[in-house]
C-alpha cells in the first residue's frame, strides 16, 4: 500500500483548476513527508474550508471561538497514549464458505488501521499568511499541510525543543519539494 490523499472542498464554489494543481503539490509533499518519517502507507483526508468553517471546528474541538489556519485530527495511537487493543485467540473467526477463495493476510486487519487522520486548512487564512510572510500561496499551503501531517504522527511544538524539531522537519520536506522562502 502507499500513502493516499483524499480531499474535500467545503468552500462555496468548490474546487477549480487551481485546486487541481494544489492537489498534485500536496500529494508530492505527502510522499516526501512519508519518506522522511518512514510512513509507507495510510490515508490522509484533507478538507479545504473557509475561516467560518474552521472557526466552527476550532470552537467545537478546541474550545477556541476563532478561526485558525490548520487543524489536525489524528486517528492513530501515538506515544504516551493507551496501547492498542489486541484480540486474543478467543476472537471469533468467521469460517469461509466452501468455494470461497482463501483470504489474504491483509483481509484480517482492522479496516481503519490505515487511516492516519484528517487535516483541515482555511484557504483564506493561508492566502493572508502567504501575503503577510512574503512567499507564495503554494508555499504556505504546503507548510500548513506538512505541519498538519506531522501533528497526525504525534509531533507537537509546545516547547522550544519540540518546536525546533518539528519546524526543522517541515522545512526539510518543503525544501525537497522546492518550496523555500
Amino acid at each position: 500500500m502507499t500513502l493516499h490523499l483524499e480531499w474535500i472542498d467545503e468552500r462555496e464554489g468548490g474546487a477549480g483548476a487551481r485546486e487541481e494543481a494544489w492537489m498534485a503539490l500536496l500529494e508530492q509533499l505527502l510522499r516526501h513527508a512519508g519518506e522522511a518519517e518512514n510512513v509507507e502507507d495510510g490515508v490522509v483526508t484533507l478538507t479545504l474550508t473557509d475561516d467560518e468553517g474552521i472557526r466552527e471546528l476550532n470552537r467545537e474541538y478546541r474550545g477556541l471561538d476563532k478561526p485558525t489556519d490548520v487543524l489536525s485530527f489524528p486517528l492513530r495511537e501515538t506515544a504516551g497514549e493507551e496501547p492498542p487493543v489486541v484480540y486474543s485467540d478467543e476472537y471469533e473467526v468467521i469460517e469461509e464458505e466452501a468455494g470461497d477463495e482463501p483470504s489474504s493476510p491483509d483481509d484480517s486487519r482492522d479496516p481503519f488501521a490505515e487511516l492516519l487522520g484528517d487535516i483541515v486548512i482555511s484557504v483564506p487564512r493561508a492566502a493572508a499568511q502567504a501575503e503577510e510572510y512574503g512567499h507564495s500561496f503554494e508555499r504556505e499551503l504546503g507548510f500548513l499541510f506538512v505541519h498538519g501531517f506531522l501533528h497526525l504522527l504525534g509531533y507537537d511544538h509546545d516547547g522550544e525543543e519540540q518546536e525546533r524539531v518539528m519546524f526543522g522537519k517541515q522545512e526539510a520536506i518543503l525544501a525537497k519539494a522546492g518550496l523555500t522562502r
